[in-house]
């Protein structure tokens, strides 16, 4: 099992950067498969970005070239490198946690996770 918590989130201006941070609790960090998903109001939960246990990134088309998912597995937290933030960027952004059959597996639908954190905002304003 593992406890997720996000932190990062904030008000920033369209073009500027922002960079989430999720920090895990457990020993067995490091045998979770990690994503990032996002929530704007109305809408359902969407798949942002993932990292495999091995490594391996995935992205969805709308961040590709902008956005960065990273883990420092020592630090048992996985971050989100935001850059060139959009209005449509806006969202409550939810960090997760699988723990996958294979280490090269990273989903990219919400039933896939098991373990969610409780979000933090992202404003952007144009």
């Amino acid at each position: 099992q593992v406890q997720l918590q996000e932190s990062g989130g904030g008000l920033v201006q369209a073009g500027d950067s922002l960079r989430l941070s999720c920090a895990g609790s457990g020993r067995t960090f490091s045998r979770f498969a990690m994503g990032w998903f996002r929530q704007a109001p109305g809408k359902e939960r969407e798949f942002v970005a993932g990292i495999s246990v091995r490594g391996s990134t995935y992205y969805a088309d709308s961040v590709k070239g902008r956005f960065t998912i990273s883990r420092d597995n020592a630090k048992n937290t996985v971050y989100l490198q935001m850059n060139t933030l959009k209005p449509e960027d806006t969202s409550v952004y939810y960090c997760a946690a699988d723990f996958p059959l294979l280490d090269t597996i990273v989903g990219v639908t919400a039933k896939q996770y098991d373990y969610w954190g409780q979000g933090t905002q992202v404003t952007v304003s144009s």
